[in-house]
């Protein structure tokens, strides 16, 4: 008897989900054969892990609050608004989230730092900066720039689903300026705020290069960067062992409070509509604008200084430099090989999960899923030290550096993949089931002919997105990097920390460009228009 094609399910989404438990699993289990004699009460009697935590905690809900409480007017006024530059300042708000971590840094030091910007104007006029952008200043700072613009944006998905009879009933009731706030808005803000916050809170508890570029010494130290610390330059695996477990855990259970208070929401530019043109006062008007102009002015200015700084007399020097191009050269490989692993990891898992939705059996599926995202409360240096201390008894770990370091990157970028392929899969699996099965088209044959057109830009886009975090990631390379090997992000820490600022500046020129040119490149390629064109 034949198997049903519509009922048939797939068991390599099983195999994916066993390679990603025995992966994670075998790290994990690295850190507790490392730490046979671990004593949890160590957390709470060492002042240092006391010190370290305590900060962790602190940094993230400044940085959580700061940039929450700014995004929602924030959002609110944009959904207000219409204005000439609305889409290029929505675009930048999401290059924010995928833009490399010290690429922002290096702008907000062209600015805020020693020697950038605002110094030289205070040098002007005979005084002096009055603050420091190392320590938690700077981690505030730079917190505050990538994530005050997610939130925006994901408030404002969250405004613009405001149905059109609302506003209408609201206008015939006479409800303006804060009454329509209360009334109309809010009650939408608040469904996603805490999954805002939360989100935002564990991106800024989980940070690592900003941290670590900011930091400033023992005294803004967080857990991820003491388990670095620990491992990098002590070679302390007690405490580096402690220090990840206990992140770990700290992280599951955020994770679960953020999934118990919060329902989730799409990150998808398709889903931000044309803002409501208001009849307000000028008052009101100028309101918006004034939380318009402070968002500009948070995102712009960083980026253009990027610009500005890369365009200088060590252009030249860099770019006929050997050590740059090897780490360009590894920077592409580890990407483009990452995003390819995450891509197919995510693909086969999400094939499976599809097939047993299909047959209602959703409970699997969840779990499926759970596993294919539980990177998300696993950092990359937790899974890091994890391989150092399983592989360090068998083989030389620098010698396999380059792989390590892929595997981590398509894990860690697995999640954004499963997250923005599971809906374009099902529902392509809910509309040609029936055409697929009374064709007999199954495998990479009705893939190929029926998915791949449906697919191809949102598979792109998640390349994108995955290339783009495993180019700019320094979690993984931080810890197996070498003179050797190299990617751009530890080669520009590494010119940070020895002031070879004008050198810094063309390489994060050239990471910001990377970034944009593939994003740009993936949008143009699958734009409507082309697709068109080659369907005719």
């Amino acid at each position: 008897m034949k198997t049903n094609p519509l009922n048939a399910i797939p068991y390599t989404g099983y195999m994916i989900a066993a390679v990603i438990v025995i992966f994670v699993g075998g790290a994990i289990g690295a850190l507790l054969i490392a730490s046979p004699s671990i004593n949890v009460s160590l957390i709470w009697s060492d002042p240092y892990y006391i010190h370290i935590t305590k900060f962790s905690f602190y940094q993230a809900t400044l940085s959580t609050l700061f940039s929450v409480v700014l995004a929602v007017p924030t959002a609110y006024a944009l959904s207000r608004r219409s204005f000439l530059g609305r889409g290029l300042l929505l675009k930048l708000c999401a290059t924010t989230l995928v833009l490399p971590v010290l690429v922002g840094v290096f702008g907000l030091l062209a600015i805020y730092g020693n020697s950038g910007l605002l110094a030289k104007v205070f040098a002007f006029f005979g005084g002096k900066l009055p603050f420091s952008i190392y320590g938690l200043n700077g981690i505030l700072l730079a917190h505050v720039f990538f994530n005050y613009p997610f939130a925006t944006r994901l408030f404002l998905q969250s405004l613009d689903s405001i149905p059109m009879e609302q506003h209408q009933l609201s206008a015939h009731l006479g409800l303006t300026g804060w009454n329509k706030f209360n009334v109309v808005a809010w009650p939408r803000v608040k469904q996603q705020f805490p999954h805002v916050a939360g989100l935002v809170f564990m991106l800024c508890f989980t940070s690592f290069a900003t941290v670590m570029a900011l930091g400033g010494g023992p005294k803004s130290t967080t857990i991820e960067l003491a388990i670095y610390q620990a491992i990098k330059f002590d070679f302390d695996l007690q405490a580096g062992a402690i220090l990840a477990l206990w992140q770990m855990l700290l992280c599951a259970g955020l994770s679960l409070c953020i999934q118990r208070f919060s329902t989730s929401i799409a990150v998808d530019s398709a889903t931000l509509g044309k803002p409501i043109i208001y009849q307000d006062s000028k008052r009101q008007k100028l309101w918006d604008k004034g939380w318009i102009i402070l968002l500009t002015l948070f995102i712009l200015p960083p980026l253009l200084m990027v610009v500005i700084s890369g365009i200088n007399s060590e252009v030249i020097t860099v770019m006929t430099s050997s050590a740059f191009w090897s780490a360009f050269a590894n920077s592409f490989i580890v990407a483009f090989c990452a995003a390819l692993l995450a891509m197919v990891f995510g693909v086969l898992l999400l094939h499976t999960t599809r097939a047993l939705r299909l047959n209602h059996q959703r409970f699997l599926a969840d779990k499926l899923d759970l596993i294919g995202t539980m990177i998300l409360v696993t950092p990359g240096l937790v899974i890091s030290t994890g391989l150092f201390l399983l592989l360090r008894n068998i083989t030389d770990v620098f010698s396999m550096a380059i792989w390590i370091v892929i595997l981590v990157n398509a894990l860690m970028a697995l999640p954004y993949v499963i997250k923005t392929l599971a809906q374009p899969l099902l529902h392509m699996a809910q509309q040609y089931q029936l055409l697929c099965a009374s064709l007999g088209l199954n495998g990479f044959t009705r893939f190929r002919l029926i998915e791949w057109r449906g697919l191809r830009k949102p598979m792109a886009h998640a390349f994108a997105i995955a290339f783009i975090l495993s180019m700019g990631d320094l979690s993984a390379i931080a810890l197996f990097g070498s003179q050797d090997f190299r990617t751009l992000p530890l080669y520009l820490f590494q010119l940070l920390g020895s002031y070879q600022m004008e050198a810094a500046a063309v390489v994060s020129l050239c990471l910001l460009l990377l970034s944009v040119g593939v994003f740009s490149t993936v949008e143009w390629l699958f734009s409507s228009k082309n697709l068109q064109r080659e369907n005719v």
